[in-house]
């Protein structure tokens, strides 16, 4: 059982987070001022410390860099009530793991922590295998992975067009090593994507690694991406490796590419041209085998235009791209999708919650879903936490999927009716006016359909 100190003023906050984390098979002990917190992680080495970097007694920073000089191999998560970059920054330099801004969700910090454990646990793994191969362990330094955020890789295999078309696109790519750029809306399940291609291609027993390019401050980009050794910069307490490394044989999966900075852009071609990196600090080039999958809902080509996003690059990102459809375009598929974030919702939340009653499904259904997957797990979610029965009843549900026709468009507030005039419409185009088929996109009876285009007096 992984043991973890938490460092936080507020003891409420302290203790529900001990409470959680106790129950999620964590050996929780808690400091409330930095003098208890030096004195016990003095005594006890700790797997893991949570720390605030706000505190009333002592500086933030400063009791990082105490932790370091205690135990350089413990992993420490910030936590900052003022999502403040430079602090960010600077913690990282120092040493930290990751860092978390207040308000988090539970499910964050839990996930956050387990990379943490991750990393260790790997780390541990190759210094036992550098010990056995050298039989001189003082000679060697370990290499600390970057640890990375993985999406499931399990996807639902809709009924829609739309679907099916993903899925043969997936299927064709994935045995080949050609980089793909999968675009689509924000939530569409793009890293999901990615790591379907990942297990489906023949570098599946290598990692997959995931970096958000948009969360990496400019810093720090090189040393994530290459890594480095120690003392190149100040907060270098040890060496490091970076993403290209970690994710050698295997696929590096570079989510919202289009963030990185121009400077970002130079070094990543020039490492996929050469097929070598270099640590920040050191002279010895690496060589890598690297599979890119990249991400962006942005249009590149636009941004090639305005001169923002290198033009040699982007062809070398875009050997085969994919386009990840919106829920909307895929709207036979709304149920398929609701039913697994139900189930993964049940065993996250320990809830045993059978369904959707039919007065949830209308309401799914009148739903236009602008947050697509991504908002959808995150309703499904809410709603099991919030259901005490057996069925998700409407009252779980938020205001705005209740009320959809308040955001229907920037444009005007569609009514009802002609939210669904709109659908009917889209749903027979999408069909090439097939009546069957878009009854069946709509999820309602060829009957009921007719009833409708006659109601509206669409004139097909």
């Amino acid at each position: 059982m992984p043991n973890l100190l938490i460092i936080e003023d507020d003891a409420a906050f302290c203790q529900m987070l001990q409470k959680f984390l106790t129950r999620h098979g964590y050996e929780v002990e808690t400091s409330f001022t930095a003098p208890d917190a030096k004195e016990k992680f003095g005594k006890t080495k700790f797997d893991l410390i949570l720390t605030d970097l706000r505190l009333p007694d002592y500086d933030g920073i400063q009791l990082l860099t105490d932790i370091k000089e205690v135990s350089p191999k413990t992993q420490v998560v910030v936590m900052t009530g003022y999502a403040e970059v430079g602090t960010a920054v600077n913690a990282m330099k120092k040493g930290a793991f990751d860092y978390i801004s207040k308000p988090f969700t539970p499910d964050e910090i839990v996930m956050i922590l387990d990379n943490a454990l991750k990393v260790e646990a790997k780390t541990a793994q190759v210094t036992t295998s550098v010990k056995e191969q050298s039989g001189d362990d003082s000679k060697q330094k370990n290499s600390k992975p970057v640890a990375q955020k993985v999406g499931s890789s399990t996807i639902v295999k809709g009924v829609s067009e739309a679907s099916k078309k993903l899925e043969d696109y997936i299927k064709l790519v994935a045995p080949t090593d050609m980089s793909v750029l999968i675009t689509g809306e924000s939530g569409t399940g793009k890293e999901v994507t990615a790591k379907a291609i990942h297990d489906n291609s023949k570098r599946k027993g290598f990692n997959f690694i995931a970096v958000d390019c948009g969360a990496i401050p400019k810093e720090l980009a090189t040393s994530e991406f290459f890594g480095h050794i120690k003392g190149s910069f100040t907060g270098a307490v040890e060496d490091k490796i970076g993403n290209f490394e970690a994710a050698n044989k295997g696929t590096l999966f570079l989510d919202e590419v289009g963030n990185l900075s121009y400077e970002n852009q130079i070094q990543l071609l020039r490492a996929l041209q050469e097929r070598k990196i270099k640590r920040v600090g050191s002279t010895k080039e690496v060589d890598v085998d690297v599979r890119i999958i990249t991400a962006t809902n942005e249009d590149l080509t636009e941004a090639v235009e305005k001169g923002t996003f290198r033009e040699d690059l982007f062809h070398r990102l875009n050997e085969f791209s994919i386009q990840i459809p919106s829920l909307e375009e895929r709207f036979e598929d709304l149920m398929l999708f609701a039913e697994n974030f139900l189930n993964k919702a049940n065993a996250s939340l320990d809830k045993n919650v059978d369904g959707f009653s039919s007065e949830v499904w209308g309401a799914f259904q009148q739903y236009h879903w602008p947050g697509n997957l991504r908002e959808l797990q995150n309703v499904v979610k809410r709603a099991v936490l919030l259901t005490t029965g057996d069925e998700v009843q409407l009252d779980a549900l938020p205001r705005e999927v209740l009320q959809p026709q308040e955001k229907e468009t920037t444009i005007e507030n569609f009514s009802k009716s002609e939210f669904e005039k709109d659908r009917i419409i889209k749903a027979l185009k999408k069909t090439n006016f097939n009546k069957s088929k878009a009854a069946k996109l709509l999820q309602v009876t060829r009957k009921t359909l007719y009833n409708k285009i006659n109601h509206y007096n669409l004139d097909l």
